[in-house]
């Protein structure tokens, strides 16, 4: 049974013969190896270009700040995940990226796009950024309460992780048409729900990714890429130091049955 498009029988990512393996059109073993670090590698392997310096910067830039922020979800998952089965450590990982979703881990995704949007509208109208900023936010609004990338539970004064990114995308002159659109629509948030809010981690890193030229479809991988590393250093320590059942512990003691 033919399902989906089947006409481009394609793959430009990888290919390999007795001899050698091409990577996106580099020898991997006379190009690559030694030559690239990883976090350059990873923007060739997703757009298929070597990244410049100010993509190189803000790529790990972007990487670090994402990476780890304590027992979030994600890292509870793993954990406890562990605790019951310490055999599979891949099990641990998956537990704790499979729950990466909209509200955790995900956002700079939904940002990204929200983003994007308002900026395809900004073109095709020629209305003022803050013009635009109005409209989509209660384009928004009509369906999904939080606008995406402003506020945080701890940060309530400002993400440190957000101002940094932003300052330093400033300071190199990178910050484009999607920066400028986050922050008409953070100025713009007062007006539509009543009340300021900071922009957190989840508004700069799509903001600068796409103005540097990061493709859209591929913002929640960033997040995937840099949390995948946090988790093996809390499965490292899981392993060293087992707290996933003192969670677990904690879980049942705080939560009440209240059923027939």
């Amino acid at each position: 049974m033919r399902i989906g498009k089947q006409d481009q029988p394609y793959t430009a990512i990888c290919t390999s013969d007795a001899e050698s393996i091409t990577v996106r059109g580099r020898d991997l073993c006379e190009d690559i190896i030694g030559k690239f670090d990883f976090s350059s590698y990873f923007w060739l392997l997703v757009t298929g270009e070597e990244p410049n310096e100010d993509q190189s910067f803000f790529l790990n830039a972007v990487l670090c700040a994402l990476a780890e922020h304590g027992l979030v979800p994600s890292v509870v998952a793993a954990r406890m995940t562990l605790a019951a089965a310490p055999e599979a450590v891949q099990g641990a990982v998956a537990a704790g990226l499979l729950g990466c979703g909209s509200v955790v881990l995900g956002s700079a995704e939904i940002a990204g796009k929200f983003y994007h949007d308002c900026v395809t509208d900004q073109r095709a109208s020629g209305d003022a950024v803050d013009m635009v900023a109005r409209r989509k936010i209660a384009e928004w609004r009509a369906h999904t309460k939080a606008v995406p990338g402003f506020g945080h539970p701890q940060h309530s004064e400002g993400d440190p992780r957000a101002n940094l990114l932003l300052k330093l995308a400033d300071e190199r002159g990178v910050s484009g048409e999607h920066v400028a659109m986050m922050r008409a629509l953070q100025a713009a948030l007062p007006e539509a729900i009543g009340r300021a809010l900071p922009v957190n981690v989840n508004g700069p890193i799509p903001a600068i990714m796409l103005d540097l030229g990061w493709p859209l479809a591929a913002l929640k991988g960033i997040g995937l890429l840099c949390r995948t590393g946090g988790l093996i250093g809390h499965l490292t320590e899981e392993a060293e130091r087992p707290i996933g059942f003192v969670m677990s512990g904690a879980a049942a003691g705080a939560i009440s049955y209240d059923g027939e």
